[in-house]
């Protein structure tokens, strides 16, 4: 089982029409668990939500995609909102109405093989505190693969230099990160994306992985590295295409046993024909996404029927 944490929310997008929005449920760590859900793997969401039309349109939808919902304790739950506009190459924008005040996670059940966390969850207070603790707790233990994404959004945090320092204090608990180039450019501007991911390799984690765009993925660990180019697809909008690649790379990566206990060494040690498979498998999700408006991942039979056609 993988447990994802952090926000869920509901995207009003906007299609360019005035006064005109159309409701995804979404929040990056609920478009991942919903990504890993319809691949087919058991996944919990341990999230916030209110109880209100948000929070059930949300609810609704992580039921019927089979993600198994935890609430976490809030002194005064509110579900959030993002207002999205779409421009005309499929790129989004975003105005987010954020809660995140959780108090605390629940440990872990034994059955979890993988933790995945990032976003505004781990960036927003007071909530990030508790993300801050959940990484202290499982990244050092090794009981269990940590994931992190950080989906940097500069509007909603700190300065660059106090990003950095909380990139410092989260990179180093995990064993997989996954981060855009445009997320690295922007903490670190004038310096080349790969010598930053190496950087944050020296610091602890097995993976890294650096996704480009329309340019592909670029992926290395201590033995090799990788660079994946995009899969042709008809980009409709991105919205979410960053969770599916994460959810896509999950999914790989548990299919071949390398989450869970023991499996620090074995992705630090991941030869380049298994790192180019995992990240071709993500960029397969994600491109699949973006062929379809708004967050709406792929179910298993899905990706393979597109695939087959490809």
């Amino acid at each position: 089982m993988i447990t994802v944490v952090g926000e869920a929310l509901l995207d009003l997008v906007s299609n360019g029409e005035r006064d005109v929005f159309t409701a995804h449920p979404g929040g990056s760590p609920a478009n991942t668990a919903v990504g890993l859900a319809r691949l087919g793997l058991p996944v919990t969401l341990a999230t916030q939500l209110g109880d209100d039309l948000a929070g059930r349109l949300v609810r609704e939808h992580l039921g019927s995609s089979g993600v198994a919902l935890q609430l976490l304790p809030s002194p005064a739950p509110q579900t959030s909102l993002a207002l999205a506009a779409v421009d005309d190459d499929g790129g989004a924008t975003y105005d987010f109405r954020l809660s995140w005040d959780v108090a605390g996670i629940p440990r872990l059940p034994p059955e979890c093989v993988c933790v995945h966390t990032g976003s505004l969850a781990a960036a927003r207070p007071p909530g990030y505190a508790a993300i801050d603790e959940l990484l202290r707790t499982y990244g050092p233990s090794r009981e269990i693969s940590v994931s992190f994404d950080p989906n940097i959004r500069p509007s909603l945090i700190g300065s660059r230099e106090d990003e950095r320092r909380r990139m410092e204090r989260q990179v180093p608990h995990c064993d997989i990160v996954k981060v855009s180039a445009e997320d690295l450019h922007w903490l670190h501007p004038g310096q080349e994306a790969a010598a930053i991911a190496r950087r944050w390799l020296s610091w602890g984690p097995a993976l890294v992985i650096v996704t480009l765009g329309a340019d592909g993925a670029w992926a290395l660990n201590h033995a090799a590295d990788t660079r994946v180019g995009s899969i042709p697809a008809t980009v409709i909008d991105t919205v979410g295409a960053g969770d599916a690649f994460s959810a896509g790379l999950l999914a790989a990566l548990h299919s071949t046993g390398l989450l869970g206990v023991g499996s620090h060494g074995l992705l630090a040690a991941m030869d380049e024909g298994a790192l180019r498979s995992a990240v071709t498998h993500a960029a397969r999700v994600a491109a699949l996404t973006c062929s379809r408006a708004g967050a709406d991942p792929p179910t298993r039979q899905e990706l393979e029927n597109w695939h087959s056609r490809t």
